[in-house]
């Protein structure tokens, strides 16, 4: 039975999805989370291990010793930040399992790099937008200036949305340089902490993060994602997605729809040997009018479509526990309503009647929590 520590920061149903999926594929789910994560409901982890913004690698170093894992899935970016912050300071075992969940070290300094990556992949023959560091204002209007506009800045280490501008106007490239380059000051963080009851913005307002930024020539068209699972480089699973919905017109998606695209399976394979990789990763797209996909970003760490299961060789999670897909919980439907994605985005959106509803109904306590008292949504027969 693999021993797997999933480590997440935020509260987001990601880990708690995941955390179903792999006990279903066989594995004993050890957590890291904070108190009041989605996880506290769920039926499936059998340990819980409580993390500390204030102590965010004394919390994960103290789970992996007490774990003992075979594996650590990191479930959003500064999860996935603290594993390589980890690696770098620990020794022995910890270094070793951190290694054996995320791969090849050499190349944890470029997935950390929106711009580095995405340059890494061009190189690799792989169609991904120009994307430059921009250090400084100056480099910011040099680079406007030879890319030219419509154009997008993004902040590494972000998520969700946040931390990425389009450009479309000259005032959009001056208010957005002053949004993102700018640490943020200690008031605002002090606020945000007391407002949002999160304390990883008290840490910024002791120690405030200097934004590394980067502009990437706009590509138009339509979002699409892969979501993969590695070992030593190579590619054990995979499922690629074309997005139909979003929360909201920057936000995650909340239907998907799963689509065959070799191009999409060649740059996951291409990545992989890249950068060596091992473990759940995403990768980001913008598909342009003619259905070409470009790459725009990687996700190094597990997605919110990480537990999907497709069937053999698109099942992640059976992948990684190294057990056969379960046919019992092989999605049918190739179009796909996240929950609570979807549910809390539109309750009366048709995908929830006509989509494969994702919804964990063997983990009741779970399902109610994600609503949050709401009615029971409608789910897809199929």
């Amino acid at each position: 039975m693999p021993r797997i520590l999933l480590s997440t920061t935020v509260r987001w149903p990601t880990a708690a999805r995941l955390a179903g999926a792999l006990a279903e594929s066989g594995c004993r789910v050890e957590t890291l989370s904070p108190a009041d994560h989605p996880l506290a409901a769920s039926r499936y982890p059998q340990v819980r291990h409580l993390y500390r913004p204030l102590r965010p690698l004394a919390s994960l170093a103290a789970a992996i010793g007490s774990c003992a894992p075979d594996l650590i899935v990191a479930c959003d970016d500064r999860a996935a930040a603290h594993l390589r912050a980890l690696h770098a300071k620990a020794s022995g075992e910890v270094r070793a399992s951190i290694e054996r969940s995320l791969g090849d070290p050499a190349g944890y300094g470029l997935l950390a790099s929106r711009s580095g990556f995405v340059t890494a992949a061009r190189e690799a023959g792989i169609a991904a937008p120009e994307t430059v560091s921009v250090a400084g204002e100056e480099t910011y209007e040099f680079a406007l200036r030879l890319m030219g506009l419509p154009a997008v800045l993004k902040a590494d280490g972000s998520w969700g949305g946040d931390g990425v501008a389009v450009l479309h106007a000259p005032r959009d490239a001056t208010a957005a340089w002053a949004r993102l380059a700018a640490p943020p000051s200690r008031l605002r963080s002090l606020v945000r902490a007391g407002r949002r009851r999160d304390a990883h913005h008290l840490a910024d307002a002791l120690a405030p993060p200097v934004p590394s930024l980067c502009l990437q020539r706009f590509v138009p068209g339509t979002p699409a994602t892969t979501s993969f699972v590695c070992r030593e480089g190579v590619v054990l699973a995979a499922n690629h997605f074309d997005v139909v919905a979003t929360s909201g017109a920057a936000g995650p998606a909340s239907v998907v729809r799963r689509v065959d695209d070799p191009v999409m399976e060649e740059a996951a394979r291409k990545l992989a040997r890249r950068f060596g990789l091992s473990g759940l990763h995403g990768l980001d797209y913008v598909r342009d009018g003619a259905g070409t996909p470009h790459l725009i970003e990687i996700n190094p760490r597990a997605t919110q479509t990480s537990h999907l299961a497709f069937g053999p060789g698109h099942d992640l999670c059976a992948a990684l526990a190294g057990a056969a897909a379960s046919a019992s919980r092989a999605i049918s439907s190739d179009d796909v309503a996240l929950f609570p994605q979807e549910w809390t985005r539109d309750r009366a959106s048709r995908w929830l009647a006509t989509a494969h509803h994702d919804v964990p109904w063997d983990d009741p306590r779970l399902v109610a929590r994600c609503l949050g008292g709401q009615p029971s949504p409608v789910v897809h027969a199929g």
